[in-house]
């Protein structure tokens, strides 16, 4: 039988992740595999959740790694905090808010939403006269919405909730790692990541964190929650106290390479990480608009770890990135939704982004352009 994994190439993931794997996160891939109850790794267990709480600015408890991807911490969250009924509103800007709206409905929500144009942040001004309509058990939105490069106001949305009762629900699965996150600062209740955009580790882990709010509503529901496999009541005995009790058997190596990666951005240092983001970014969308190329996010919104790049007129963006991939073996996303098409979509996630990354998808994006 022939092994395809040899034939796997090396790629430059400049796309909207997965972003490249640190080489120490494909070390701690290959340490020893433990059982998901020995002592040893209990304790790494223990230090996920302080590397965790550390990068969320958080002292909740209730601090976990899911396994499964960013959008089971998205499942996790509203399976949990949602019961049908429930008056949700959800702020709209791209395909990620969208699908928050799909979810919330499966479970028999009564969701309203408020959308913005894509490419454009929520206007804040627009969800303190939403709120003024009626009372919500959660407000949910993307704090860095993937398919358009926006950054959302998180923290000033934060504000028009305090003294409410209103859960703060936030999408941090681009932003973690990549720009600063302040959980309890900006009262967030309950808050989802995922591994494999600026932490730079492999898909398959998605931090959640509940604050004692959250808490309170997952404990105080009146039907079970509909997903056993994410029921946090049942999972948070797993991850703390003296006597932990088996829920499932956890992705003990993937649980490896989320400790390293982790570690390496604590390491680094917070405010390092997100200014080497923001540098790359600049140096990046210098070299674009050098080329005559232009951004579609306003500069004050920008995310510095995803940019989206307006596809210029006659130009054939599925081709341009076809050729990155083939003969330059690089990358990129294309837009998705409302922007198919429209748009490119340049990473700068983690250890993807360094001004060595930058150069080299500024020479191949012009050779391709060019051709």
């Amino acid at each position: 039988m022939v092994n395809k994994l040899e034939n796997v190439p090396e790629i430059l993931l400049m796309g909207p992740g997965p972003s490249c794997v640190h080489p120490e996160v494909y070390k701690a891939l290959a340490v020893s595999t433990l059982g998901h109850m020995d002592p040893v790794f209990l304790d790494i267990m223990d230090s996920i959740k302080e590397l965790t709480q550390i990068i969320l600015n958080t002292k909740n408890r209730c601090t976990v790694p899911m396994s499964g991807t960013g959008s089971a911490g998205m499942e996790t969250c509203f399976v949990n905090l949602i019961e049908k009924g429930d008056k949700v509103l959800i702020l709209e800007n791209g395909v990620f808010g969208r699908r928050m709206i799909d979810v919330a409905t499966r479970l028999g929500a009564e969701v309203d939403s408020l959308s913005f144009k894509w490419g454009t942040p929520v206007i804040v001004e627009d969800v303190a006269k939403k709120l003024k309509e009626k009372d919500y058990s959660l407000l949910a939105v993307v704090h860095a919405e993937t398919s358009t490069g926006v950054r959302n106001p998180a923290a000033e949305i934060g504000a028009l909730l305090k003294g409410k009762d209103t859960l703060y629900l936030l999408d941090t699965v681009t932003s973690m790692g990549g720009i600063e996150i302040r959980m309890d600062d900006w009262g967030v209740d309950a808050l989802y990541s995922g591994s494999q955009k600026c932490l730079s580790c492999p898909p398959g882990i998605a931090p959640v964190s509940f604050s004692e709010r959250a808490v309170k509503k997952l404990l105080d529901r009146k039907t079970k929650v509909p997903n056993w496999y994410l029921d946090l009541s049942m999972i948070i005995h797993y991850w703390e106290g003296a006597k932990r009790v088996y829920h499932h058997t956890a992705p003990i190596n993937m649980l490896y390479a989320m400790y390293q990666a982790l570690a390496i951005v604590v390491d680094e240092g917070l405010d390092n990480t997100y200014r080497r983001h923001m540098d790359n970014h600049k140096l990046l969308v210098k070299g674009l608009e050098e080329m005559g190329l232009k951004i579609l996010v306003e500069e004050k919104y920008r995310l510095p770890e995803l940019n989206s790049v307006i596809v210029p007129e006659g130009v054939d963006e599925a081709a341009v990135r076809a050729r990155l991939l083939s003969e330059f073996k690089i990358e990129i996303g294309a837009g998705l939704g409302d922007l198919a098409g429209k748009i490119w979509r340049i990473g700068l996630m983690g250890y993807t982004s360094s001004p060595e990354n930058v150069t080299a998808v500024l020479k191949a994006l012009k050779a391709c352009i060019s051709k």
